[in-house]
């Protein structure tokens, strides 16, 4: 009885000793805050972002309210952003504009946001190969769009306004081809209505963009195949008055089967001619209180 007592002891005490030796290597040593930030910012310096994120967050983890805190938030968006970590960054630039949404530097915190998701937007691939943005889902460059506004709307004297005003425009024409691009989807599958639609917010939200006058033989052809003919010569009359040297062709007309082809137009063709009036016989543009041409006030 005696003996299965000592040997309860020594097996307890091994056991508090071995988690007492494993424990102390788990231990980080105390480092002070001014030398966690100074190597932080120093990995930084070097272009070591891993080991940057690394300091950042233990130096956040560690003194949450120290002299440090603020900044240290900020310089881990940035670091999170070159360390190729879009959500981690995104998520710490809407964290430090809730907590701080009068700090001086907070326009910074919008630009990283913006960069990070315009930087998302664009593969490293594609930044080498012609591969084409605009076919692929634009979630990313629409949540660019949205900080860079954002930014521009509320501090447009900040210094990183010029540059988030140029990727603006960037994204814009990014944005206004993927329309065109889902426009032309559903023209293949004879969704002609939202074709239009598509075509229409392109020329009345994205009017800068090269993409308008597309967008208006858009809405030509596909006001052409409903047969909503007052429609249809509204947006040729536009198309040939600002872009004169664009030819368009109804939707059928670029699309013959090739049986019509090889047939030269004697067999195979199946189009319904549909009568639109002709753009030159309108009356002039100054008498036509629907037209408006530096607005493309199609629908006045």
């Amino acid at each position: 009885m005696r003996f299965s007592k000592i040997v309860g002891i020594v097996a307890i005490t091994v056991m508090a000793s071995a988690c007492s030796w494993f424990g102390s290597e788990k231990e980080t040593p105390d480092i002070p805050e001014e030398q966690l930030y100074s190597e932080a910012i120093q990995a930084l310096e070097q272009d070591e972002y891993s080991n940057a994120v690394k300091k950042l967050e233990l130096l956040e983890a560690r003194y949450p309210f120290g002299r440090y805190s603020e900044q240290a938030q900020l310089e881990l968006i940035y670091a999170y952003h070159k360390n190729y970590e879009p959500a981690a960054a995104s998520a710490a630039a809407d964290r430090f504009i809730r907590l701080h949404p009068s700090h001086e530097n907070i326009d910074y915190a919008y630009y990283l946001k913006g960069l990070t998701a315009f930087e998302q937007d664009r593969t490293f691939l594609e930044r080498y190969l012609p591969i084409d943005i605009t076919q692929r889902d634009p979630g990313a460059a629409l949540n660019s769009f949205e900080s860079f506004s954002i930014l521009l709307n509320r501090y447009p004297d900040s210094q990183y306004a010029p540059d988030a005003r140029k990727r603006m425009i960037f994204l814009k024409n990014r944005l206004a081809q993927h329309e065109i691009n889902v426009a032309r989807f559903y023209m293949k599958r004879g969704a002609f209505v939202a074709a239009a639609n598509r075509g229409r917010y392109v020329v009345e939200n994205l009017k800068e963009t090269p993409s308008v006058p597309e967008a208006l033989i858009v809405m030509y052809q596909s006001y052409t195949e409903l047969g909503m003919n007052r429609l249809a010569t509204k947006s040729k009359e536009v198309l040939a008055t600002n872009y004169p040297d664009i030819p368009v062709k109804t939707y059928r007309q670029e699309h013959k089967t090739l049986l019509e082809t090889a047939t030269f137009g004697l067999l195979g063709s199946e189009e319904e001619v549909i009568e639109v009036e002709d753009v030159h016989t309108l009356p002039p543009a100054n008498e036509r209180p629907w037209y408006h041409r530096a607005t493309f006030g199609i629908f006045e």
